[in-house]
């Protein structure tokens, strides 16, 4: 290989492993998005852990994973420590609106079937941050 080949080679490399420096506005809204779905599970998967409810130990699992994959996934269009941040924060302002409250009802109808949705379908939420960004 040339060294002008091996040059762009290792451009393109570095231009792809460090695409999420490059994020676009589209890009940080889908992250700010996963990152209040991830803090939205958290928080879930918390509550109902708390019920200590055994017939609920699955879905409080499984609300975990979500809380997980959400996460994972926002820092695929930021930085890890970036997505970490945005969750914590995402998480206190959705525990401040909660108030003294236990009950999940506000979160739920805010988040809960969009959060589905966009993890369901994460690639479709991008594209419409793509369009809505254009």
């Amino acid at each position: 290989m040339s060294p002008k080949t091996a040059l762009s080679v290792v451009a393109v490399i570095g231009f792809f492993s460090s695409a999420n420096v490059l994020a676009g506005p589209a890009e940080e809204a889908f992250s700010a998005e996963l990152q209040q779905c991830a803090a939205y599970y958290q928080i879930s998967s918390e509550a109902i852990g708390a019920m200590n409810a055994p017939q609920m130990a699955a879905v409080g699992d499984r609300l975990k994973q979500s809380a997980k994959d959400a996460e994972a996934l926002a820092a695929q269009y930021s930085s890890a420590q970036d997505a970490e941040k945005g969750v914590a924060a995402a998480r206190a302002e959705m525990l401040e609106t909660m108030g003294n409250s236990k009950s999940l009802g506000g979160l739920m109808s805010q988040y809960k079937d969009s959060c589905k949705t966009i993890l369901a379908e994460p690639q479709k939420r991008l594209d419409y941050w793509i369009m809505a960004n254009m």
